[in-house]
């Protein structure tokens, strides 16, 4: 009788510090952009910063930088979890992870996040439709993917991410009872149901959806030697940037907004970078997403040592977003507080008009950011090294 074959364990994958470096930068920028929402005397008074009839070159890069949030995240996120199967999850314990984590993120939306994050006020007829749904119903799409091949899942996320906006003409007006349904998957707006309750989809489904499926792909598809990976990352990376610069010069596809020339050329190149996010266009997707994959490249071999705070971060992403919310929106109402003695206008889904003396430059917005960010880092990096050889379950969603 042959005796068995004794093969060893799979040593679980390594951690890579280049993704948590990048989802750490995207993060903090994501603080700036809501810094701008809570302090910034324009954005309370509904001034778009993309608007190049109301922003400057300084207000306009300050919102311009953080598109580059949502795509990432986003994309390392269906990374993450096929590098996951690596560390020992099989595929039913990953799908129901990715099921169960979804479902977490929606609640969590509807309730911590916009009710102690944004609107510092109960309200059980208004809901979000923002990023943490879109991540949630993402993943929980993803929970069923997963049981089909690979390169399966990636197409169906690349036909996503690149036919969607060939739809772009279909209007849920014009479907009936179905429109509700378009609107959350692609449209977009208010989607208005029951006695009273609206659902505003500010990030719909289906561009999203396949983002993170394809970064679910690029999973699979990086796992090979580190410098073959890089090459990788870099080639697809200067791909996708290269495409955007094409596509977006061509005007014929991939955003609902065309560019043209403008009277200086700073607004020229705002407009050619002004790329359509709610819902994501194709242009969008690969201006972002391109140079992020660059980035990892980058950084693949190692974190500058100047970067590497950002990892107190990225390793704890969901931490962080929970609590960079109420504290931003914490210190913009004391200090509407302390300029105007009291701060109605931030309070509650339907606010109160500001006055005129509120809110701030971008210095201040600017200086909110960095206090938001010193408060955070050593909670953030405490909490890091508090789940780093950890196994509970529960820390796994946080």
């Amino acid at each position: 009788m042959t005796p068995p074959t004794f093969r060893p364990p799979v040593p679980p994958a390594a951690r890579l510090d280049s993704i948590d470096l990048l989802r750490g930068l995207v993060m903090v920028l994501m603080a700036l952009d809501h810094s701008r929402d809570f302090f910034h005397a324009g954005a309370l008074r509904g001034v778009d910063p993309l608007d190049l009839t109301q922003t400057t070159p300084a207000l306009f890069l300050t919102r311009w930088i953080t598109h580059y949030c949502a795509p990432t995240f986003i994309l390392l996120a269906g990374l993450g979890a096929f590098l996951s199967t690596g560390r020992g999850k099989s595929p039913r314990e990953l799908s129901w992870f990715l099921l169960t984590r979804g479902a977490w993120l929606v609640v969590l939306e509807w309730t911590l996040v916009q009710w102690a994050g944004w609107n510092f006020a109960f309200d059980l007829h208004h809901h979000n439709g923002a990023v943490l749904w879109a991540i949630g119903w993402s993943m929980i799409t993803l929970a069923a993917l997963i049981h089909l091949p690979v390169r399966i899942v990636t197409a169906f996320g690349l036909l996503l991410i690149v036919g969607h906006n060939a739809l772009d003409s279909i209007r849920a007006e014009n479907l009936g009872a179905w429109g509700r349904l378009w609107q959350i998957l692609h449209q977009g707006g208010p989607v208005r149901f029951g006695s009273g309750h609206v659902l505003y989809a500010a990030y719909p489904l289906v561009p999203w959806i396949g983002v993170m499926a394809a970064g679910y792909g690029l999973g699979a598809w990086l796992q090979s030697a580190p410098d073959k990976r890089r090459r990788r990352l870099l080639t697809l990376g200067a791909a996708l940037t290269v495409g955007f610069v094409v596509l977006r010069f061509s005007n014929l596809y991939g955003n609902a907004r065309l560019w043209s020339p403008q009277s200086m050329p700073w607004q020229t190149v705002a407009a050619f970078l002004d790329c359509t996010k709610y819902p994501p266009s194709l242009c969008y997707l690969l201006m972002t997403l391109g140079p992020a994959l660059l980035l990892l490249a980058a950084w693949d071999a190692g974190a500058p040592r100047a970067l590497r705070p950002l990892l107190a971060f990225g390793r704890v992403p969901m931490f962080f977003y929970l609590l960079h919310l109420p504290l931003l929106h914490g210190l913009a109402v004391a200090a509407a507080f302390a300029a105007q003695g009291r701060a109605d206008w931030l309070y509650g889904n339907g606010r109160s008009a500001a006055p005129a003396d509120a809110g701030y430059g971008l210095a201040g917005v600017y200086l909110a950011w960095a206090v938001g960010i010193a408060v955070l880092y050593p909670v953030c990096r405490r909490f890091a090294a508090y789940k780093q050889g950890r196994r509970a379950a529960w820390l796994s969603y946080f």
